[in-house]
Parts: structure tokens; C-alpha cells; sequence
């Protein structure tokens, strides 16, 4: 049977493209919210109307960081797990990319969406507080860097159980045996071994 045009190949892999990235994007608010409630508290003093760190040296901002890291990492690990599972040969590249723009947009969202609970709150607070006066702040991340830690370890965990369970490439059934069809420049030959002293088209005695 023939593969697919090249106008269906591009369909089938702009949808397995586009409707993984959207899966993948969709836990990144709920991720938010947990990263949010499960931070490390932070306080702030306010000098002149503006918060500033009560500890600079301290832990608390290095562990929302950390914390926010730690999170992408297990969602990233999960998505490249559930990715290969459910894909198919010949569609690696699709579900690669997949993962990848779908990690980027979801580690984003997560980040805005735990940046925003309870940011009014702390706004108001920071807005009306007398000089000298410390509040809580929110979670926000100071090392934008950490916003890759979904997308790398998606594609890196397809990647490696490709290496381990070594699917087989689109269209490849295997070595064919003798007698079986071989696909060479698009058409079927038989390339079965001829019988020792005979030409396979008969054309030497």
C-alpha cells in the first residue's frame, strides 16, 4: 500500500504538532498553582513605598526558584514519558516539537499564573504600608532560565526511550526475506537472490 501524499503527510504532522503542544500546555496553570502554594515564604520591607528584601542573602528567593525547577522537571519527565507512549512511528519529529513549544508555553503560564495569586493583595499592602512595615511576598522567579526545565526534559526523556526501545523508523517493516518487496526510489522490486547460475530474468542459461 502507498504512504500517504506529501499534501496528508504535512496535515498529519502540522495536527500531531499542534494538538500535542495544546496537551501539553494545559497542566501549566494548575502547575502554577501548586508552585505557588508550596513556596518558601518571602518577606519584604517596605522603604520609601518600594519592597525590598528583608534577607537578601537569604534562601527564600533561591528556593522559589528551585522549587519552580523541581516541579517543571517532574511535569517535563511526565510529558515525555506520556508523549512517547502515545505517538507512533513516523511521528517523532511532531511530537518532538510538540513537547518542546508545548513545555515552553506551559513552564510560562505556570510561572504567570503562580505570580499572580495573591498579587493584588500584596500590592495594596505594599501600596499602603507605612516605611519600616514587612509583608509576604508572592512567588515570581528571579532566574528566567528555569523556564526551560519542562521543554528539555520532555524531549530529552522521548529521546532517551528511543534509544532504549528503538522503534522502528515510518515505513520500515523489518528486513524482508527473500521473495519480499523492497520500496527503492518509491517503486516495489523483488530483490530475492536468483538461483546460482541463472540470471533472475532469464536472459542467461
Amino acid at each position: 500500500m502507498r504512504g500517504p501524499t506529501g499534501r496528508l503527510s504535512a496535515m498529519r504532522f502540522l495536527v500531531t504538532w499542534a494538538v500535542t503542544a495544546a496537551i501539553v500546555t494545559l497542566p501549566g496553570p494548575l502547575v502554577g498553582v501548586l508552585w505557588a502554594k508550596t513556596i518558601p515564604e518571602v518577606t519584604y520591607v517596605i522603604v520609601q513605598g518600594e519592597p525590598l528584601l528583608a534577607e537578601p542573602e537569604g534562601q527564600g528567593p533561591i528556593g522559589i526558584d528551585a522549587r519552580f525547577a523541581l516541579i517543571a522537571l517532574v511535569a517535563g519527565l511526565l510529558c515525555g514519558v506520556a508523549g512517547y507512549l502515545a505517538g507512533g512511528r513516523g511521528d517523532d519529529i511532531a511530537l518532538l516539537l510538540g513537547l518542546a513549544v508545548g513545555g515552553g508555553a506551559a513552564a510560562f503560564l505556570a510561572w504567570k499564573t503562580g505570580h499572580m495569586i495573591g498579587l493584588d493583595d500584596f500590592q495594596d499592602a505594599v501600596r499602603t504600608a507605612r516605611d519600616g512595615t514587612t509583608v509576604t511576598g508572592v512567588a515570581d522567579l528571579r532566574a528566567k532560565g528555569v523556564l526551560v526545565f519542562w521543554a528539555l526534559p520532555a524531549v530529552a526523556t522521548y529521546g532517551l526511550l528511543e534509544l532504549i526501545l528503538r522503534r522502528l523508523p515510518a515505513g520500515d517493516g523489518g528486513e524482508a526475506g527473500a521473495g519480499e518487496a523492497d520500496e527503492i526510489g518509491g517503486d516495489e522490486f523483488d530483490l530475492q537472490s536468483a538461483p546460482a547460475g541463472r540470471d533472475v530474468d532469464g536472459g542467461e542459461r
